[in-house]
């Protein structure tokens, strides 16, 4: 059933920012891995557990959306959601499945700072799948996304991505997540939040990225590679 038209519609520009996200960290990926010298284990620590907690990003945003978007899309969007929807569920089970490899070389590595070429070629195979599905996702889904999903529906997305985050990592996320945001966009997201979070989360969440940034890329300003929302 479709939603009522009286209700707000998903404004979906905060997608735009969390696929920015993805496209950074990914890409730097391979060679923050090469990078490493065999053998130095404190260095693979740092850049092991960045790696790890960016590839669990990545699953929990594509598990919100298998969970909670491709099925109100089939529902209502009628022929339209049949022509990309089947290619969005094909290209989450290719990047799982690089993901998967990833999370397998990833210890390894990550104890022994051996087989590098190996884990960075594998970020390849996923930086190459998950660059294709953000652009057909953008280009092909997120319009149907504004005519069918509504704007509280669009917010569960969110809230599911906290509520599987570990406490530990949800400042830092934000922060990287802001990292390429619109202002607008930011305040949007933070809209419905207390007056003492929307102050103090960018603020914090900032700090907590360029602080990891530093400590992983060398800068508290790596390379962007947002594309700019519509």
């Amino acid at each position: 059933m479709n939603p009522n038209r009286n209700e707000p519609m998903a404004d979906v520009r905060d997608m735009y920012m969390a696929h920015a996200n993805l496209r950074r960290e990914i890409s730097l990926m391979p060679k923050l891995i090469q990078d490493v010298a065999p053998g130095d284990t404190k260095r693979a620590e740092v850049v092991g557990e960045h790696a790890s907690m960016v590839c669990g990003i990545l699953h929990q945003h594509h598990e919100g959306e298998d969970l909670l978007l491709w099925p109100r899309l089939s529902e209502r969007g009628g022929a339209e959601a049949e022509a990309i929807v089947p290619t969005m569920h094909a290209q989450h089970h290719a990047i799982e499945a690089a993901n998967a490899e990833v999370s397998r070389l990833l210890p390894g590595w990550r104890a022994t700072a051996r087989g590098g070429a190996e884990l960075a070629a594998a970020f390849e195979r996923l930086r190459a799948a998950l660059m294709e599905h953000l652009a057909t996702e953008e280009s092909q889904l997120l319009p149907l996304a504004e005519k069918y999903v509504t704007a509280a529906e669009w917010k569960e997305m969110g809230e599911h991505g906290r509520r599987v985050t570990p406490k530990k990592y949800l400042a830092l996320i934000t922060g990287m997540t802001m990292y390429e945001g619109d202002p607008e966009v930011i305040k949007g997201v933070l809209a419905e939040a207390p007056l003492l979070v929307r102050l103090i989360v960018p603020i914090v969440g900032r700090r907590a990225y360029a602080a990891h940034a530093k400590r992983v890329h060398g800068t508290a300003t790596p390379q962007r590679f947002s594309t700019p929302a519509r």
